[in-house]
């Protein structure tokens, strides 16, 4: 169905503060990888963990696995321990390669310790006799990764993602701009979500180079898209964006194609600011179940912008789309409802969840996204809510029932709700609104401090509010977009 080209081996895969790296290098690399594998495991056909901050080595391990034929599971640093081991226990990896940082949470004869030395040793690799399997060769329908995302029920879902949703994403959206070769695509998004990662396989498809950087740094990333003519893309969520454009000196050099915004709500005013200021900007919506971006706006001139502001464009061909209500009717233009999804890019189920997997798919295989939208007049897609009180904070997932789980633990509170805010920085600020059991409210700086043990950072709430009660529905579920209504007025 596709094909790859051949990439050149000086062409630059990879380059970051500590180097640039060649197409030659991964190939060097990817056979000691192979070795490794062998050696270790026996076969390449089980999946291989990764449990590593954002690292040069990292993005040649990842991709070192796509060239192999290896499925990755990419294990997030975040993760409590409990979360990491019951993860490993479930989905049960041949390997698991862990860097400096994270080499102690893992024990067993399948860690392997990814350090400098690793690194050097690659690079001394023979690759005299190196014979690499041909990318073409690989079952479309086999599994490059097993990802996590976050939902309402409580407990993080394992979506498993095959070649063909990679694959048919990369030339779809190649349709509409791709970086050309020795041009870098700036990489600056985490390294277990399938939004960075796709960056490096779709790289790898197009031939283009990888710029990494480990952390949003705007004072570097204004400096990139302004002035250096080799950077022609970027993808980044609304907050970092809203970051660039605090600087009114920034805008983007007339050779850069486009920055892909996702990861959550973009706000009106956000959009209108790189519209004044001539910034290229694709709006796109996608999900881990669609491998990232499966609706995107295309890329216009001379401001690459498009109209309306809000929409988030067109489905990818050959995918479908439909907004059907309650009852799975289909609707109409202008007619809101849920969206359902079907296509190539679309995953086929959730992992060792048949329970699950029978509520979000029909008889025909229509996956349904729990977001909300509508289509206009031209067919454009507009998102009205996202998987219903899922919360999108600078690019993270949030599932708030983990939060008010945790803050109901606090002896001073009687009940609590969390949601997402609309914000301009944020593209959702999560909000705790607490009631009261003995009339003394925690300030937020104290709350923060005691969920610190029990939440990661980018899940502690931005705001406290205290009310008198809760509204909810007769069956006891709260309603939250009543709650955000009566905080927000």
């Amino acid at each position: 169905m596709f094909e790859f080209k051949r990439n050149e081996p000086q062409q630059v895969f990879l380059t970051s503060e500590h180097g640039m790296y060649t197409y030659s290098d991964l190939d060097r690399f990817t056979g000691f990888f192979h070795d490794i594998i062998k050696d270790k495991a026996d076969s390449t056909k089980w999946p291989i963990a990764f449990l590593s901050e954002s690292s040069d080595l990292l993005i040649f391990g990842i991709a070192a696995c796509w060239k192999l034929g290896i499925p990755i599971i990419p294990l997030s640093p975040k993760s409590s321990q409990k979360e990491l081991e019951s993860t490993v226990n479930e989905l049960n990896p041949a390997l698991i390669f862990c860097d400096t940082k994270n080499r102690s949470r893992l024990n067993g004869d399948e860690v392997i310790h990814m350090d400098e030395n690793f690194f050097l040793n690659a690079f001394t690799f023979d690759t005299r006799n190196l014979e690499l399997p041909d990318p073409n060769s690989f079952d479309e329908s086999s599994i490059f990764g097993y990802f996590f995302t976050s939902g309402t029920t409580g407990r993080s879902k394992i979506v498993p993602l095959k070649r063909r949703q990679i694959l048919s994403a990369a030339y779809s959206s190649a349709q509409n701009f791709k970086p050309d070769p020795n041009h870098f695509w700036l990489l600056c998004l985490p390294l277990n979500h399938v939004g960075g990662i796709s960056i490096i396989y779709r790289s790898l498809i197009y031939g283009s180079a990888i710029y990494r950087m480990g952390h949003f740094n705007e004072e570097m990333v204004t400096e990139f898209l302004c002035e250096n003519p080799r950077f022609q893309a970027a993808s980044l969520v609304p907050t970092m964006l809203k970051r660039l454009l605090d600087n009114p000196l920034f805008k983007t050099h007339r050779d850069f194609k486009a920055i892909l915004l996702g990861g959550g709500p973009s706000t009106q005013n956000l959009l209108r600011k790189s519209v004044e200021r001539g910034i290229p900007i694709i709006s796109s919506y996608g999900m881990t179940e669609t491998c990232a971006q499966i609706f995107a706006n295309p890329m216009t001139a001379p401001s690459g912008m498009y109209t309306p502001l809000k929409s988030v464009g067109k489905i990818f061909p050959p995918n479908e789309m439909q907004i059907r209500d309650d009852k799975g009717k289909k609707l109409g233009r202008n007619q809101l409802g849920m969206i359902w999804l079907k296509g190539p890019q679309v995953f086929d189920g959730y992992f060792n969840n048949d329970e699950i997997n029978q509520n979000v798919f029909d008889k025909d295989g229509w996956f349904k996204t729990g977001d909300f939208g509508h289509l206009n007049g031209f067919g454009q897609l507009f998102i009205e809510s996202r998987r219903d009180d899922l919360i999108i904070t600078g690019g993270e997932n949030v599932n708030p029932l983990e939060i008010e789980e945790a803050i109901a633990k606090i002896p001073s509170v009687a009940d609590v709700a969390v949601i997402g805010v609309p914000d301009e920085e944020w593209g959702q600020k999560i909000t705790a609104i607490i009631t009261l059991s003995n009339g003394k409210s925690p300030d937020l700086a104290q709350l923060r401090s005691t969920l610190k043990k029990d939440l990661s950072d980018f899940k502690l709430p931005k705001e406290l509010k205290v009310v008198d009660r809760l509204p909810r529905t007769t069956t006891g579920k709260v309603k939250k977009a009543e709650l955000l209504k009566m905080i927000t007025q």
